[in-house]
């Protein structure tokens, strides 16, 4: 019989963990995110280097074709439809990512959705050949879908499988990862390397390496234990995986808490395994509606607050700023290097500072810089000396102040404000307005420079303020907190005290060991009925 004396796991904020799950658990991470959230900011910006060449590919395509050329406005056309196929491939990977974390699990999603990938990079590789820039569209759709899956699912598996007091960090580091491909796909998209005529369908196909790194090494690391447990019903699987990655020891106290939410869940009556929501049973709960409605504004918040529009923006303030054509590419990399910068510092700070006052900050540094930002160009189209070095340090600053915060924390919030059974279907939800939302803004920002010009940046303005007014009155501080104690906290927010079920208490899952009490594995691993079946 495993035995374990409480006095050791009663402190869920323990750090001292086994050296050898500390490394598991760091090596999972890596596996996961190298072909999960690093490809959708690696596809991002290793699109901007090819634009010009993408595009004479397009014409030359349709002269060879129909023996005349395409009119400007027609190749321009042809390319949004090529950057747009992008966003609504993500729509709809994060539609999928519910169904697939449940049916096949959190790490075999991250391995299957490489498929989406390596079958885009045979399109690009082949669309010179076959003469069809229509390949490329097909082909960005697909490596859409893959980081629209990765988006959601990846957070997922990180927040089910750190422990509490790792969990922020530990999730955040998506968003690293995130900022790791936006700069990565920079560097790689130099004239230098793979940004040249010749060479472009090779800078898009890429991004089939490090999917490719991840098939070769996630099969070694163990699936999340909460879906192992509570969705699959197999608790000596939960109990294998959690001991990997806590360094050969499952702790009680975890152990406990994940047996008491599966309790607290619906379970189909053959099988043991919990019954997945939908995202309309999340609509129709009016328990989950607080929840819900924080997830829709937070994930909208991070597409619409304009961080992307900052990245394209940059070449004009950049060039205004009298830095030479030729040179500005290196001057963009800086703009990755920020965001990546502040993504490892707030990955640092979130179980110091809290995922609120991360969030709310940053959209409120945003707002700040925003406005600094709107000045500085009116004055600089006014000939005033020194705006366009302000503008340039503005772009900057925006860029790290996002990173700080909503570039993390938004998808952290899913994980930890839902149930196991309600979380995929939260992550479908967050994912399809966080995607929406960028491709609506994708398509409107140009249109918004062209009417506003210099004020471009105030309708940013006013979704940061709201943003970081909304979160800061409703959003409680999800840090170190168990599910129950953050649902308590939606409640009293929300002046509703909700009905607990029979069986759940109010105080800490710590607050029932005694000092010196011996506790056992042996009644977490067994079945209460012997002949029921949850394995495989």
């Amino acid at each position: 019989m495993l035995q374990m004396n409480s006095t050791e796991d009663t402190e869920p904020e323990d750090t001292n963990k086994p050296s050898s799950g500390a490394r598991t658990l760091a090596l999972t991470v890596c596996s996961a995110a190298i072909g999960g959230t690093f490809q959708y900011g690696y596809n991002i910006s290793v699109i901007n280097a090819p634009t010009n060449y993408i595009q004479n590919f397009i014409n030359d395509t349709y002269m060879e074709r129909w023996g005349t050329g395409l009119d400007t406005p027609q190749v321009t056309l042809a390319w949004t439809i090529i950057v747009s196929a992008f966003s609504l491939g993500g729509l709809l990977g994060a539609l999928l990512a519910g169904p697939m974390a449940v049916r096949f699990g959190r790490k075999n999603s991250l391995l299957l959705n490489n498929s989406f990938l390596f079958v885009g990079t045979v399109l690009v590789l082949t669309c010179r050949m076959a003469k069809s820039f229509e390949m490329i569209i097909l082909a960005r759709f697909l490596v859409g879908i893959n980081s629209g899956v990765s988006m959601n699912v990846q957070p997922m598996y990180f927040g089910e499988s750190a422990p509490k007091h790792l969990r922020g960090a530990v999730a955040f580091s998506s968003a690293v990862f995130t900022a790791f491909g936006i700069f990565l796909g920079q560097v790689v998209g130099l004239t230098e390397l793979l940004g040249t005529e010749p060479l472009w369908p090779y800078l898009l196909a890429s991004n089939s390496l490090p999917g490719l790194i991840q098939l070769l090494t996630l099969p070694w690391f163990p699936e999340s234990p909460r879906y192992l447990l509570i969705d699959r019903g197999d608790r000596e699987a939960c109990v294998r995986a959690l001991g990997r990655l806590r360094g050969g020891v499952a702790p009680v106290l975890e152990m406990e808490e994940m047996l008491q939410e599966q309790q607290n869940v619906s379970t189909d009556l053959n099988s043991g395994c919990a019954v997945a929501k939908t995202p309309w049973s999340l609509f129709k709960d009016p328990d989950l509606r607080p929840q819900l409605r924080m997830v829709m504004a937070a994930s909208s918040a991070m597409m619409l607050c304009g961080n992307d529009s900052f990245y394209f923006y940059a070449y004009y303030i950049f060039l205004e700023a009298g830095i030479p054509p030729e040179k500005i590419q290196y001057a963009t990399i800086g703009t990755g290097a920020s965001e990546l910068t502040a993504s490892i510092l707030s990955n640092l700070l979130i179980e110091r500072v809290g995922r609120k006052y991360l969030l709310v900050g940053g959209y409120s540094l945003m707002s700040c810089w925003i406005i600094v930002l709107t000045v500085a160009l009116t004055f600089q189209k006014r000939g005033v000396a020194g705006m366009s070095s302000l503008s340039m340090v503005c772009v900057f600053c925006s860029i790290l102040s996002f990173g700080l915060g909503p570039a993390g924390v938004t998808g952290i919030l899913p994980a930890e404000i839902f149930d196991q059974s309600a979380r995929p279907a939260a992550y479908m939800v967050a994912g399809s307005f966080m995607w929406i939302s960028l491709f609506v803004t994708g398509m409107l920002f140009p249109f918004i420079v062209n009417n506003l010009g210099n004020i471009c940046f105030l309708p940013f303005l006013a979704v940061c303020l709201v943003a970081a007014v909304i979160l800061g009155l409703t959003l409680p501080e999800t840090k170190g907190k168990t599910l129950a104690e953050i649902t308590a906290e939606f409640d009293r927010k929300n002046g509703r005290k909700k009905k607990r079920q029979e069986g759940q208490v109010d105080e800490p899952i710590m607050d029932h060991y005694q000092l010196g009490k011996v506790c056992s594995f042996t009644n977490l691993t067994q079945d209460p009925d012997p002949g029921l079946k949850n394995g495989d």
